[in-house]
């Protein structure tokens, strides 16, 4: 699949697996496929999924703060629309907002270090919510928002690339469904600092 250039963003995406549409001057939209996710579950008779749609590019050296609105149509527990970070396939991050076993869109955050990690951060009313992730002096800061304007921190952490170029985008995924769709727009990268990482300024 061809790369494609998002206007708000300073490099360009690779999809996978499934076509990725630009959706009017900063967004873009895809549709999972069914049973697809990215996750190594800790567990070890269950086995690891690395096949969802994903829309990475390059990231840029130093400090850096990536977001975007995100809508999913939720159909079945665990639909999710992400933000990714992608090292390699032992070392990858991502922040969603996902449908919960009860059925509640909820922001979660997973840092995968061999085995993957998992955590609820809160609910949301609707399906839409901001997600963020920014670099600070090489260290990773999720954050999410109810409204675009006052975000919440969900995570700070390290991810050791291991000498690889990182990569950062979006992924969408279905693990126990047959599909949803999703679309990030009001996508916005800054080359620049976080002011104060634990209030998300």
């Amino acid at each position: 699949m061809s790369a494609l250039a998002v206007p708000p963003l300073p490099f360009t995406l690779v999809p996978s697996r499934v076509p990725w549409k630009i959706v009017g001057t900063d967004g873009v939209r895809a549709s999972a496929e069914p049973g697809t996710d990215i996750f190594v579950p800790p567990f070890p008779d269950q086995p690891a999924k690395l096949d969802a749609a994903t829309l990475l590019g390059e990231a840029p050296q130093g400090d850096f703060q990536l977001s975007a609105r995100v809508t999913v149509g939720f159909r079945a527990t665990f639909d999710a629309g992400v933000l990714l970070v992608w090292h390699d396939e032992q070392h990858w991050a991502k922040l969603c907002f996902e449908a919960a076993p009860n059925g509640s869109p909820t922001v979660v955050s997973v840092v995968n270090r061999t085995v993957s990690d998992d955590a609820n951060a809160f609910t949301v009313v609707g399906a839409t919510a901001w997600l963020r992730i920014s670099r600070v002096d090489g260290i990773y800061l999720f954050h999410a928002s109810h409204d675009g304007r006052t975000w919440d921190m969900v995570r700070i952490f390290g991810l050791d690339s291991h000498g690889s170029t990182p990569q950062v985008g979006f992924e969408v995924q279905s693990p126990t469904g047959d599909g949803c769709e999703v679309t990030f727009d009001e996508i916005t990268f800054a080359p620049t600092r976080l002011t104060d990482p634990r209030d998300g300024s």
